[in-house]
């Protein structure tokens, strides 16, 4: 095998690729919705055992019809025995010592089939209004609550509602993802590979120990943990090859964003990575770079051989994303990446992941679906990111999660990056991590301080409409816009409404489909929207730069949503992003959490909104 170093040409950059991304065309919509399939993935081909062959009823109906009574129904020519008489009279006779099956075989045949039948799959074939009801039921939400993205779709695709550590209600599937056992990886003798490719350059050696600190203060970083490398200031401080530079430029990168200056010397040395920092401050780049020099490093794949860089993320919206990031780069050097996530065809990304990828982002449901498959396998894996850890621990994934770090060896390098840091989360990081350096941007939790926030105080919810009408079509001068509402019908509404007004508007919530949920945002991507209203199955993981105002309709049910839903605008440093939160005396219990926040994030606090606030106190 070939050994590929960082730098070089690297591997396969003259092969034809497996997989053509950049369609001219619209994809297939491959997703059918729960109400109108039949066990879809799930499903066990019984095909051959269930055909009914014909032969039972065209005899029945040849009996039928060569009765004696019709058959000899001339009675004046019983003289003569007719030849083709006689030998239709033998068949009959031959029918008649066949005793005729009876109708119930049939049913019978299939009894215990029909008994035995999987509870998902005839939760699969009922109604989606019925699935609906019993998720919002279970959850004691409403049945326009808007928890579908984590609970109610999550229920009609399964339908259990389950607690977590916290005693927090979490909808799983019916039919558990059964985790894959470890390996034992003391019995398996792998290659060694190399995990450390920084040098540091003679600008970051050379400031002191004092100029360091007083870049991460001015930066807002903390950092713990033994012999943290120094932060960097610019991308050319890495070392990074001409080709990835090249890549970066492209990509309109003119500077390392605040987490990237700290993370990557760190993971480009190869240790591990706890990585706490607000959204849209460009977590994604602080990982998919380093993981491309990583892989350039190996040897080629070998057929059946890969990935060798695996991204978990707990959404499908989040891991189309990391993807669609992750390609970019890994277009200059011939890696090929591939996206696995539920909604989309199983056999489609079998095949993909057969024809052999360098990156593999997916879901860690899916995931462990493609490994039971053989798919894939993780002998060649070295480098596992976990990405929106606390998020995947709140929908119920720590089981998959830690199956599938059992799957790789254990001297990989591994990173957890998320937003918030609960204590299980941490636990977990303590775990699967070597020696972690831990980083923190800002406060934990807290929302990113490039944006600017406006509370307002509403006098009633028939008031939010007539506002959003009046300062929209401003908005919209300054880039796109995001509205944030609760409920799917409340969604649908403000669509309808700022539809009538002429504004180019699209709504995005969990009842529609994987296909239109992308075409939807792509669609908005591109600018043929101008606006989009959405409940919270966008407040993870878009990132889409043009949008420059967040509206918050409705508030957040938590403070950790409302500050995902204003990170999806001030992307990656851009410091021109505005949050909008509309709030009405009925909501005052969010209105001491909005002031906290508001100050915490240097952001001032309006008069109306502090005495809303000490209403609840009092």
């Amino acid at each position: 095998m070939s050994k590929r170093k960082f730098g070089f040409e690297g591997f396969g950059i003259n092969r034809q690729s497996t997989y053509n991304f950049e369609r001219s065309q619209a994809p297939q919509r491959l997703y059918v919705p729960p109400s109108s399939r039949h066990s879809h993935d799930n499903y066990e081909d019984n095909d051959l055992d269930d055909i009914d062959y014909a032969d039972n009823n065209d005899t029945s109906n040849d009996a039928d019809t060569n009765d004696p009574t019709t058959s000899n129904g001339n009675g004046g020519e019983d003289d003569e025995i007719d030849p083709l008489d006689a030998f239709m009279q033998g068949i009959e006779e031959d029918l008649k010592a066949k005793p005729t099956p009876k109708p119930k075989e049939k049913a019978e045949r299939y009894r215990d089939d029909e008994d035995e039948d999987d509870p998902v799959e005839s939760f699969l074939r009922s109604k989606k209004d019925v699935g609906l009801t019993l998720a919002a039921d279970a959850l004691r939400a409403g049945y326009d609550s808007d928890e579908e993205v984590y609970a109610a779709a999550k229920a009609v695709d399964a339908g259990l509602l389950e607690y977590d550590s916290d005693d927090n209600p979490v909808v799983v599937d019916k039919k558990k993802i059964e985790p894959i056992p470890a390996l034992d990886h003391s019995s398996i003798e792998y290659e060694p590979f190399n995990k450390d490719f920084y040098e540091e350059k003679a600008s970051i050696s050379g400031m002191s120990e004092q100029e360091v600190a007083e870049y991460r203060k001015s930066l807002a970083i903390r950092v713990s943990g033994f012999d943290v490398p120094r932060p960097v200031k610019r991308f050319e401080d890495c070392g990074f090859a001409p080709e990835l530079m090249r890549a970066i430029a492209k990509q309109g990168y003119e500077k390392p964003t605040t987490i990237q200056c700290q993370s990557l010397p760190i993971v480009l040395s190869g240790r591990d990575v706890i990585g706490i920092a607000k959204t849209g401050s460009g977590k994604t780049a602080s990982f998919v770079l380093p993981m491309i020099v990583h892989i350039m490093d190996q040897p080629e794949l070998q057929k059946e051989e890969g990935p060798i860089g695996v991204i978990c993320a707990p959404t499908r919206e989040l891991v189309h994303q990391i993807f669609l990031e992750a390609k970019k780069f890994a277009k200059a050097y011939g890696i090929r990446a591939s996206a696995v996530y539920g909604g989309m065809s199983k056999l489609d990304q079998f095949k993909e992941l057969k024809a052999g990828c360098e990156i593999v982002v997916a879901t860690p449901g899916r995931l462990i679906d493609m490994l039971k498959m053989k798919a894939l396998t993780m002998m060649r894996a070295t480098f596992l990111v976990l990405d929106e850890a606390d998020r995947m621990f709140d929908l119920g994934f720590e089981p998959q999660i830690r199956s599938i770090v059992g799957q790789i060896r254990p001297d990989r390098q591994t990173l957890l990056f998320s937003a918030t840091m609960p204590r299980k989360v941490e636990k977990l990081a303590r775990e699967v991590l070597s020696d972690p350096i831990r980083v923190t941007v800002g406060e934990v939790g807290t929302a990113n301080e490039d944006i600017t926030q406006h509370v307002h105080v509403i006098p009633s919810d028939s008031e939010k409409l007539p506002w959003l009408l009046e300062k929209l079509p401003g908005m919209i001068d300054e880039g796109d816009v995001l509205v944030f509402a609760s409920k799917k019908a409340t969604v649908d509404e403000i669509e309808s409404q700022l539809s009538g007004k002429g504004f180019k508007v699209a709504a995005l919530h969990g009842d529609k489909d994987q296909a239109s949920r992308m075409e939807i945002l792509q669609m908005f991507k591109s600018g043929i929207y101008h606006v989009l209203i959405a409940t919270d199955v966008a407040a993870r993981g878009l990132d889409i730069k043009s949008i420059k105002s967040v509206v918050n309709y409705d508030i957040a049910k938590d403070m950790d949503m409302h500050v995902h839903r204003i990170g999806r605008t001030g992307r990656a440093g851009d410091k021109d992003g505005i949050a909008y939160t509309l709030i009405t005396q009925k909501e005052a219990r969010f209105a001491g959490e909005l002031v906290n926040s508001l100050i915490a994030a240097g952001q001032n606090v309006s008069m109306e909104l502090m005495d809303l606030a000490m209403k609840v106190q009092a």
